[in-house]
Formats: C-alpha cells, structure tokens, sequence
C-alpha cells in the first residue's frame, strides 16, 4: 500500500521574533517522519505561516508539539498585526497530498482539535471539511471578531467550542483546526499606498463581491433583499477570498488573496482577473507573492497560459515554464523567486538524497560512472537514456517548427506535438533512474539471510518480486520510446524541413533503446518462475521490435526524400 501523505500548514501569530519562531519550528523538525518544507514569517501581520509533509500521525503529533510550543511563548494580549486572527495558533489546517480521501483527512484533523482542546486546555473550533456544524464550514464566521471578540462570543452558547474549555483564555486566545484543499496564499503588489483603492479592486474580483448600493454604488444607500440582508455583486473569481491593504515593509498596497481551489480559479487567472480590474481602477499590478507553498502544476499551467497568450510552443522544460510564470507573474519583484524553496514536488525531492540521482550528473560523470567498475548504470539506464534523447530530439523540431517565421498560423499543431514528446523525453529521463534501482532490488533480495526454512522462502519470494520489477521496468521502457516515435514521424512528415534530420536521429536513438531495454527484460526474465508471464512480455515484446523496426524505416524514408 502506497504511504499515505498530508500537509499542515499551521498560522502563528508571531512574525517578527525568530527566536520564538524558530523554538516553534524546532517542534516540527524534530518529529520523526515529518519534513518541515516552509517558514514563512511577515513583519508587517505579526504572522508566520508554516508548512510541513509527512504521514498523518506524525504530522498530527508535530502539529500539537508546535501548538504547545506556541502556547507557551506567544501572549495573545500583546499582538497586533494587519491579518485576521483570534490565537497564538491561529489557524492549523490539515491539507491531503497523496493517497489519502478528504475525508480520512477530516477525521484526522478533529483528532488534532479534540488532543489540542484536552491537553493544551484552551477552546478549539472545527472550520472548513472538518467541521460538525454548516456555520462552521467558514473560517472567517468562526473568527469574526478576531481575538478582541473572543471573550464576548465565548459568553454566548452558541459559541461554545468543538473540543477545550467554555471559556476565555487571553493568553492564547482559541484555534480552529480544520481539514481543507490546497489553498494557495497570494498577494498582488499594486502601484498605490491606498488601502482603499486596493479593496476597490479586491472587492472585484474575490467570490463574495461586495454589498450593492444603490446611486453610484460606492455612497448610496445599502440594497437590502426582502429578508433585509444586504445585497451583493458578487466577484469575477470563484473560490476566492481577498482584501486590500498597506504592507509598510514594501511600502506599497497588496490585494491578499486566498485560492481555495486552484482547480477552479488558477494562480494565473487570479492574476489576470485583478490586473485588468486594477487597470479599470487607474491601477497597475507591479509583481505579485506566493507566500508559503505552491504545487507544480499551478506553476507549469501558468507558465504554458502566458507562453500560449506569446503563440509559443508549451512543449518546453518545466525549468522554462516556471521562468516565463515567474516573469509573467512578476514574483520576483520583492525578492527572488526560489522554486527549490517554493514548489512543494521541487522540496519533498530535495529532502531526499538527490545526490544519487543518475541524471543529476553532468554528461561527463554520467559517462564515467557507466564506464566504471559499478555494474550500474548499465544497459537497462542507458537504454532509457537514449530513448529520452530521441524522444528530446522529436521535441526539438516540433519547438523550432512552432517558432519559425511564416508558420505563425500552425504555432498551437507544433505546440501540441512538442508537449507530446515533453512527456516522452520527461518519462523516458525518470525511468534512467527506475532501472537502476530495479537493478539494486535485486542485489538486495539476494543479500537476505536463508539460514532456516521461513528465512529461505521469504528470500525466494523477495528475489521473485524483485525480478519481476527487473523485467517490468525496462518493458515500460520499450513502450514508452516506441509511443514517442509517432512525435518523429510527425516531424519528419511535417516538421521544419531544415531540422527532418533531427527527427530521423529521434528515430535511431528511440529503436535503439527499445531493443537495448529488450535485453533487459530477457536476462531478467531467465529468473522468473511465473513462466506465463515471461511467455507473454516476450511475445509482446517481439511484436514492438517488428514494429518499431518498420516504423524506423518509414521515418527515414520521409527524411532521405526531404534531404
């Protein structure tokens, strides 16, 4: 069973004093299991949003640590700061990464808030997915007020805590812990000091919208329905929450903004939506901050719009998508964008040892450790690699075919067809490294102690499994760089003519690691007992050869008639 992952992303009032901030993260570190991958402190809302990853129990225990912690060193009645708060721990929201429903999440975010509630002693509120009552589902109806609030509301029945005393504790005032998606934090600087003008544009574009008014809108009596509630236009964005104010540290207004579904309003759109709504308002947006995390995919997804709005090709690495999205987006406006500090994929690989990746060696030490006394990396890697170069080379004049001048018109067909080979080449790179490993599975297994009877069959049955993957993993090889091959018999069909070569080179450097990753799987496969599996692979795996032999051949017809 795959392990299960998710994130916390707890908000401590406290954003100035590292030396409390540091005590408080100091927590987390020390939790086994649990990788703290964001610290991210602002002066100016007195507020420090942390982000860690790690199994649900022990991200659970680093959560409460960190509560306790901030109990203990931060005084609620001497805060202040420009964000909405209500306690030492504001927020502490459970967020699910992989393998793991909402709902599992919830349930382990009301275990937090009941374990916080007994043991710290102080009143916590369920918000969002993890809430027992509709109302509650909101956080800013469960924070209303904010701490100056918190001891009238607590006088109230209706207010009574989920887990903790029924009472005002000023010290540390109250926390609502919750189980949410993937909320992307993200502020837009403007060109103004006005918090006022800031709203203006906020009050656009957030779901909500603001409260309709009768006249020129902005001074007229409020519009009330027949219930008498106010009324409200609602925002261009969905899922979006948003405010304007004056940041003193930079100097200029922000539009704070919360993503609270990135599938539904996108990093990019948001920015989109509050630059033309600031434009409207005599208003520009100078750059814009992601603080704490984000995900990949927002990042590539803005990265391919803005390419796109270019009429450029969006088959291109994810190091140059982010570039054109962090660029497009101004976040490197404030302070330099780091995605090895700010992509949460980019941290969880840095966290492990990627010194021993294969392919983050230069092509020089790639080639000496292939060439050296290690049995790995062997064919099964370098069949992988030569599959990945054709695939890139595939890509390569399906990029060119997009730029050249006088096919402008065709930019988004050779687009399309560069994004396809991006997989290959991308998946092909990965799998370099796979067969290693596959490689190392097997040497372990065969390690394994057989002193007795169950030792023996435990090693026999470690050995199969790992021949298995041995002959798994270069078969997806082989499938995987004949699929690319329809890239280069693309090009070469109707590629940028001054570069068919390349795509007939694609070619040679595919059917190379097809039949290279085909040896693989046949040593491999000399030790498999399950002899009917070995008798299928090798029947399919005869047919790709056949195939992708023929393939070749009309690729290289197409190139030699256009040379």
């Amino acid at each position: 069973m795959k392990q299960q992952l998710i994130e916390c992303v707890p908000n401590f009032s406290e954003g100035k004093d590292m030396t409390i901030i540091n005590q408080i993260t100091d927590e987390v570190k020390k939790t086994e299991g649990v990788q703290l991958i964001d610290v991210d402190p602002g002066e100016a809302t007195n507020r420090t949003v942390v982000t860690f990853v790690g199994p649900p129990e022990e991200v659970c225990d680093a959560a409460f640590r960190a509560a306790r912690k901030a109990k203990s060193l931060i005084d609620m009645r001497k805060h202040s700061g420009a964000h909405p708060r209500f306690g030492a721990t504001d927020v502490c929201p459970l967020v699910p990464v992989s393998n793991i429903t909402m709902e599992e999440t919830a349930e382990y975010a009301r275990k937090l808030g009941k374990r916080m509630g007994e043991e710290l002693n102080y009143p916590i509120y369920l918000y969002e997915k993890a809430a027992y009552k509709p109302e509650h589902e909101n956080l800013a109806y469960v924070r209303s007020g904010e701490y100056e609030a918190l001891n009238r509301k607590l006088q109230k029945d209706e207010w009574k805590p989920d887990f903790g005393p029924h009472e005002f504790v000023p010290e540390t005032g109250a926390t609502a812990v919750g189980a949410r998606n993937f909320l992307v934090a993200y502020n837009f600087n403007l060109n103004t000091t006005s918090t006022r003008r800031a709203n203006s544009v906020a009050f656009d574009v957030r779901e909500k919208g603001r409260i309709k008014r009768e006249g020129d809108g902005v001074t007229g009596k409020i519009v009330k329905d027949e219930n008498g509630e106010p009324v409200r236009v609602p925002g261009k964005l969905k899922k979006t929450k948003a405010i304007g104010w004056y940041i003193e540290e930079y100097g200029v207004a922000q539009i704070s903004m919360n993503l609270t579904d990135i599938s539904v309003t996108s990093i990019h759109e948001a920015f989109d939506a509050v630059e033309e709504s600031a434009h409207s308002h005599g208003l520009r947006v100078t750059g814009s901050e992601l603080v704490g995390v984000v995900p990949l995919k927002a990042m590539l997804d803005a990265g391919k719009h803005y390419l796109k709005k270019q009429k450029r090709s969006v088959g291109v690495s994810d190091k140059e998508l982010i570039k054109i999205a962090v660029k497009s987006l101004g976040l490197d406006e404030l302070y330099p964008f780091e995605p090895d500090k700010k992509i949460i994929e980019y941290i969880l690989e840095k966290g492990k040892d990627e010194g021993k990746k294969l392919t983050n060696m230069n092509l020089e030490d790639f080639m000496h450790e292939t060439a050296s006394e290690s049995p790995a990396p062997g064919g099964g890697s370098i069949a992988s690699y030569m599959g990945s170069l054709g695939a890139a080379l595939g890509t390569m004049v399906a990029n060119l075919s997009s730029h050249k001048r006088g096919w402008d018109d065709y930019w988004e067909k050779y687009s399309d067809w560069a994004e396809k080979g991006k997989y290959y080449h991308d998946r092909l790179l990965t799998m370099v490294d796979e067969d290693t490993k596959a490689f190392n599975k097997i040497m372990e297994a065969f390690k394994l102690p057989k002193n007795t009877d169950e030792e023996k069959q435990k090693r026999r049955e470690a050995i199969q499994e790992a021949t298995r993957n041995a002959i798994e993993v270069p078969f997806n090889v082989m499938q995987l760089c004949y699929e690319s091959m329809e890239v280069m018999k693309g090009m070469a069909e109707i590629g940028n003519p001054n570069s068919v070569s390349d795509a007939g080179v694609g070619a040679l450097a595919a059917v190379a690691g097809i039949r290279g990753a085909f040896l693989n799987v046949k040593i491999n496969a000399e030790g498999l007992d399950d002899k009917d599996y070995v008798n299928k692979v090798m029947k399919e795996g005869n047919q790709m050869i056949e195939q992708a032999t023929q393939l070749e051949k009309e690729i290289l017809e197409l190139v030699e008639e256009k040379m």
